[in-house]
């Protein structure tokens, strides 16, 4: 017995040396996971509630009462990456919805909604995927995402995948939509009505089946919205028309609105195009391969600035008109306009395709350079549509016509200085009576038109 405890005293005080030599180490824990972004945030855990990827038999029920109680303690709820199919979920106010960029998927499971809010004061969902997968919305909703009524709205870097109708459908709103990127809706990418200073930025929108980015008012007024820095392509028009689908950006009796700084490529109609929209500013975009008119103001607005855009290839360049119906005050100024037909998608019954830039009253344009085009590089009003024009100091090259200008009676004034035209084989500067060509080139200025001042021009 004495001997055994001296070997275990021994065996003890050998084993305590190696240990405080470091031979012998205690058992490490097993290493943690990085800490999740929403983690370091001090987020509620989804999955600590039962609301884990692929769980079936979670209900939108559940799911709610989760982002309920972390609303209600000012927390965002995160879900780890994974697929959470869900179907008619309620938004609560102070929702705060957020998880790993491309890896936690919200998967809409077709009982007639997906996600909706309304009446609320605040509302934020960011870093998911939102995948309608193509499946039926009932009459009742309107988009994917349905919001109405939502002070604060912000969606951020989701991607918003296979609506069978509209993506992002709000109404009454004040939103931000940033950095996300929308594909495959079979309407609209973007559709807000009777907005309020909202804000639609950076995001890439892509095969749409009627349009891309929509601010509409039921009723002229003011809306404030800036659409800034999005990227927008292959926009359809499925259901046909003659402009109403197709757009890339429209924007529709709002008012106020700032369009500037998009790149479009391949709009079925316009690229941009505001209808019965005052004070719109569309500045700084490229418009490549429009199917129609590359830019549109048109009906019913007071007020249009379109500068610096770039428009290479579509039926139309830019058209600023409907003196008709009180479409005045413009200026269309520094903007390059090339590659433009005379065949567009539908059978046109006033003026027609094939002219780079169109203007009707109260209006400068100037300083831009236009290339390429079937029929007039510039054109200046339609039958008596025009009043106050000021076309001074453009280029125009390689147009069939440089410019045609109405002479009927009761047209008014236009000053033309100051434009240089090259290669314009049926004349740099012609007088027309709505379709038909009625003068001799006025190039060198004529007596005969006392509305038309024509000075300083040249041909080569």
């Amino acid at each position: 017995m004495t001997n055994n405890r001296a070997i275990s005293r021994r065996h003890l005080l050998m084993l305590s040396g190696l240990a405080m030599a470091g031979a012998i180490r205690p058992v490490a824990a097993a290493p943690r996971a990085p800490l999740a972004e929403g983690e370091l945030r001090g987020s509620l855990q989804a999955a600590q509630y039962g609301v884990t990827p692929d769980a079936r038999d979670v209900s939108s029920r559940k799911f709610r009462e989760i982002l309920v109680r972390a609303a209600a303690d000012n927390k965002p709820v995160f879900l780890p990456p994974g697929t959470y199919p869900i179907s008619s979920l309620d938004l609560p106010d102070n929702v705060r919805l957020t998880g790993v960029p491309g890896a936690s998927r919200l998967l809409y499971t077709g009982d007639g909604s997906m996600l909706r809010a309304e009446g609320l004061r605040r509302a934020e969902i960011s870093n998911l995927v939102i995948d309608g997968g193509n499946a039926w919305l009932s009459d009742q909703t309107a988009g994917l995402f349905s919001a109405r009524a939502v002070s604060e709205l912000i969606i951020e870097n989701c991607d918003i995948i296979g609506a069978s109708k509209t993506a992002l459908h709000l109404e009454r709103s004040s939103a931000r939509i940033e950095n996300n990127r929308i594909s495959g809706a079979a309407d609209y990418a973007l559709y807000a009505v009777d907005g309020r200073a909202s804000s639609v930025s950076n995001n890439r929108v892509s095969a749409c089946g009627n349009g891309g980015i929509l601010i509409h008012r039921f009723t002229k007024g003011a809306d404030g919205t800036q659409v800034i820095g999005n990227r927008l392509s292959d926009i359809g028009a499925r259901n046909g028309g003659t402009g109403p689908f197709g757009n890339a950006i429209n924007i529709f009796r709002a008012d106020d609105v700032m369009v500037t700084n998009n790149h479009i490529r391949g709009a079925a109609f316009s690229a941009i195009r505001a209808n019965a929209a005052s004070n719109v500013m569309i500045a700084s975009n490229q418009c490549l391969s429009s199917g129609e008119t590359a830019i549109y103001s048109e009906f019913g607005f007071e007020g249009a600035l379109v500068t610096g855009n770039l428009v290479d290839g579509a039926a139309n360049g830019i058209s600023v008109v409907n003196f008709d119906t009180g479409g005045r005050l413009a200026t269309i100024a520094n903007n390059i306009v090339r590659n433009i037909s005379d065949k567009g998608p539908y059978v046109h019954d006033t003026v027609g395709f094939g002219f780079g830039i169109s203007a009707e009253a109260d209006a400068a344009v100037t300083g831009n350079v236009i290339e390429n085009v079937a029929r007039f590089g510039l054109l200046a009003g339609w039958g008596p549509y025009l009043r106050n024009l000021s076309i001074n100091g453009n280029i125009v090259r390689r147009a069939a016509t440089g410019m045609a200008v109405s002479v009927v009676e009761d047209a008014g004034q236009a000053l033309i200085a100051n434009n240089l035209f090259d290669e314009t084989p049926k004349g740099a500067i012609i007088g027309y009576r709505w379709h038909d060509a009625a003068t001799s080139d006025l190039v060198e200025g004529s007596s005969r038109y006392r509305h038309l001042t024509i000075s300083g021009n040249r041909r080569s």
